[in-house]
């Protein structure tokens, strides 16, 4: 009869719980790196309760405790960091934020703003990573991105809208042949009188699409604005963050907050985590990248290589074999990063690039780091 009580009990506190957060079953399991933030450990246990009464399941990594969290004990930042990345491997969490993270060229983070002029959310494609070396191109897997993370917010059908940066008129091009190719997405049009897909400030500020697209270093100055526009910039108070990573095959739910981010950002960076779980975002995006191969895609972007290449033919490098890549080499231009490993390759120096919270980076192994460090410099990669 106990047992029945408590079953019953606990049957009526879901239920409490589902109707106060608009969401029923189980509660997705988000990790939080709560130490390295210029606002204290406080801030960031301050965010985990916020998310917690919202329905999220957190595991707050730091050294802090609080009823209705459930706390990781780590030293310091160092190990929260490798204790985040173990439990999202080991999938004893669904995913994480935190406040660094070195994505693979490839993937590059959705960030979810509120817009001040009409409190309209808005997805802005991409905030930080970088999706390809070549700007173009990377615009173009920026609005499959962006799409992808709307879906699975809930939108079924988001309206897509490029901001009027440098590459727009191409990516729009390119866009409009993936659309002609069966890819299915809808287009915004601009609140300005000339209308259009390309979009102006006014648009930013009104949240005119539901994804807005641009190159992510463009994205990540917005997101800091639209974040922290009311505090002046010290405290980024409002929206989700700079959002998860995405990509073709690219399988782990990291989201991305700065070490400026306040609690109420936070806690909403951990609901909008809870939200990609919920919406199965890793599915929907094998599902999208799947329509746009079909679609053309992959002949789209290699039509563009093809003419942004000089008339000579390249030569091509093979790389050496692989082995683990444990030092790394910042500095470099996003556009000179693959032209830099290929330098390392060619000298015999096995080189992967990626991207760290202070831009890209060529990674190689520890032995290697003075011998490629020297090669980049006489080649003008770095300074």
């Amino acid at each position: 009869m106990k047992n029945l009580e408590q079953t019953i009990a606990k049957a009526f506190l879901q239920m409490a719980e589902g109707l106060e957060t608009g969401s029923f079953g189980a509660k997705p399991k988000i990790a939080l790196t709560g130490m390295g933030s210029e606002h204290g450990e406080k801030n960031a246990m301050e965010a985990a309760l916020m998310a917690a009464r919202k329905g999220v399941d957190v595991y707050y990594i730091g050294t802090l405790e609080a009823e209705g969290v459930t706390t990781v004990h780590v030293a310091d930042e160092d190990e929260g960091h490798r204790k985040m990345e173990e439990m999202v491997d080991k999938g004893e969490v669904d995913g994480a934020v935190t406040m660094h993270f070195p994505f693979p060229i490839g993937v590059s983070t959705v960030g979810r703003v509120v817009t001040p002029a009409r409190g309209r959310e808005m997805f802005v494609a991409t905030t930080t990573g970088t999706s390809s070396a070549d700007r173009i191109e990377g615009m173009i897997k920026n609005a499959i991105y962006g799409i992808i993370t709307a879906k699975a917010a809930g939108i079924q059908d988001p309206t897509v809208g490029i901001l009027n940066v440098d590459g727009a008129r191409q990516t729009e091009m390119a866009l409009n042949q993936l659309k002609e190719g069966g890819y299915q997405f809808s287009w915004a049009t601009s609140a300005r009188a000339d209308g259009g897909a390309v979009l102006r400030g006014n648009d930013v500020l009104q949240g005119t699409p539901d994804v807005l697209v641009c190159d992510s270093l463009t994205g990540n100055v917005l997101i800091k604005m639209l974040s922290a526009y009311s505090t002046g910039g010290s405290f980024e108070a409002a929206g989700y963050g700079y959002g998860p990573g995405i990509g073709k095959g690219y399988h782990k739910l990291i989201h991305i907050i700065s070490r400026a981010s306040g609690a109420p950002l936070i806690a909403n960076a951990l609901v909008y985590a809870a939200d990609m779980v919920r919406g199965k975002v890793f599915d929907v995006a094998d599902k999208e990248f799947a329509a746009a191969e079909k679609a053309g895609l992959d002949k789209i972007l290699a039509a563009r290589k093809a003419a942004s290449k000089p008339a000579e033919a390249e030569e091509e490098v093979k790389a050496p074999p692989a082995e683990p890549c444990t030092a790394s080499i910042p500095g470099i231009e996003v556009m000179d990063l693959e032209d830099a490993a290929k330098a390392l390759w060619k000298a015999g120096i096995y080189a992967e690039t990626g991207m760290g919270c202070t831009g890209p980076l060529v990674m190689m192994s520890e032995a290697n780091h003075a011998k490629a460090l020297e090669i980049l410099k006489k080649a003008g990669y770095v300074g």
